[in-house]
């Protein structure tokens, strides 16, 4: 069983695109794909954005995704191939309540894929990869703590050039793989070698 994070510094990177484009590059690992959103305030981490996303009643929502064609990110998954698709929902720092179910759902997958930086707590994945855009001046804090964590960064044109980053130093990423990424279909061959060659399959 293997599990791998796609994670990123902000919001409308790609990740959800790098989440499908190995979803339907490595059919034979049966994904289970997971998005995990946190809210607060109203407002979603995903966009920033008010949303119908937060979960009033109770601190952890998790739903899965049955339809293909309903547009959603996990329903993308799901049309590129994906065995099982959730939705993980929970209050800004309370990503602890919905552990249980979530290595629950880990330990009844085969292989499984999940969009998240925050997971990275509470886990040591098989893989994880992180996506930026040098261009985007924007670093949430999940991806800073974790970065130097990552096993490779999917960046465009596949360099790093000189980040508009503040407070982020680069040596966090020394000796880090780095892949380009070619929208639009942000997941190249390379990078999928380099999956395969990681998770030895």
């Amino acid at each position: 069983m293997a599990v791998v994070v796609v994670g990123g510094h902000s919001r409308n990177l790609g990740k959800t695109s790098v989440v499908e484009g190995l979803i339907r590059a490595l059919p034979g690992m049966h994904w289970t794909a997971m998005k995990i959103t946190q809210f607060g305030h109203g407002q979603c981490s995903a966009d920033g954005e008010a949303c119908g996303c937060a979960v009033p009643d109770h601190p952890v929502a998790v739903s899965e995704e049955r339809d293909p064609a309903t547009g959603t990110d996990t329903a993308r998954f799901l049309a590129a191939g994906a065995v099982r698709s959730l939705w993980v929902r929970t209050r800004q720092g309370e990503l602890a309540e919905a552990m249980p179910r979530i290595r629950k759902e880990l330990a009844e997958a085969e292989n499984t894929i999940v969009e998240s930086n925050s997971l990275l707590r509470f886990l040591q994945p098989d893989l994880y990869l992180s996506v930026l855009n040098p261009a985007v001046e924007d670093f949430k804090d999940s991806a800073r703590l974790y970065l130097d964590r990552a096993d490779a960064v999917l960046v465009p044109a596949g360099e790093l050039g000189q980040p508009l980053w503040r407070g982020t130093s680069l040596r966090l990423l020394q000796g880090t793989q780095v892949l380009a990424m070619q929208p639009p279909e942000y997941v190249t061959a390379a990078t999928v070698a380099f999956v395969r060659q990681r998770l030895g399959i």
